[in-house]
């Protein structure tokens, strides 16, 4: 997560830790679109608001100030998002509960922000994560089909093809704290690599 108050999210912790973790390449949640925009014209931000402010402030000047590969692995398609919103079928109360319930466990996800030293990146979050997206799978199992599990199935796979082609090197996967457990589990069981999960325990 990066820019909530009071949880120690700020550019200066994640410029230390990319630092410290010196790496080769850097996997990014950004969209590959949104990188394709930023190499034609560096004073362009994306689109639909993506990506994080953090990656224009700092990571992509650090990448090309330390000749760190950058490859973005986000996939989303923006003519048909919001036809997979995962309330689009209800309405009135029912709605507001079930996004009422949404923000609750983001409640709870917050709750163990600080189980390892760094902020929401941490297996107590994920086992959160994990339940809040059975929830909205069961909720809207089409929705979560396309916006959730094809998603990270991409971005994990575009992870595994880095691995392929930069065999031996360092690479740092950085996302939103809600697809560290989808990265885990895609990963975990491949062979000749080690996976440094929390990062910091």
């Amino acid at each position: 997560m990066y820019g909530i108050e009071g949880y120690d999210c700020t550019i200066d912790l994640y410029a230390t830790l990319i630092t410290e973790f010196n790496p080769d390449v850097i996997c990014g949640e950004v969209h590959p679109n949104t990188w394709n925009v930023y190499l034609s014209d560096k004073t362009k931000r994306g689109f639909w608001g993506e990506a994080e402010d953090i990656y224009y402030d700092w990571i992509f000047p650090y990448c090309e100030e330390n000749s760190v590969v950058f490859l973005p692995v986000d996939w989303f398609e923006l003519d048909v998002w919001n036809d997979f919103d995962p309330f689009l079928k209800f309405e009135g109360t029912q709605r507001e509960a079930f996004q009422n319930k949404l923000a609750d466990w983001f409640e709870q996800q917050k709750r163990v922000w600080n189980a390892t030293p760094i902020p929401f990146n941490s297996k107590q979050y994920d086992d959160i994560a994990r339940q809040k997206y059975k929830w909205l799978y069961d909720i809207n199992t089409e929705s979560q089909i396309f916006r959730w599990i094809c998603r990270n199935q991409i971005m994990v796979q575009r992870i595994r093809n880095t691995i392929k082609r930069h065999p031996g090197q360092r690479i740092l996967c950085i996302a939103g704290a809600d697809h560290n457990y989808c990265y885990y589990d895609g990963l975990k069981d491949l062979e000749d690599i080690t996976i440094q999960y929390p990062l910091k325990q």
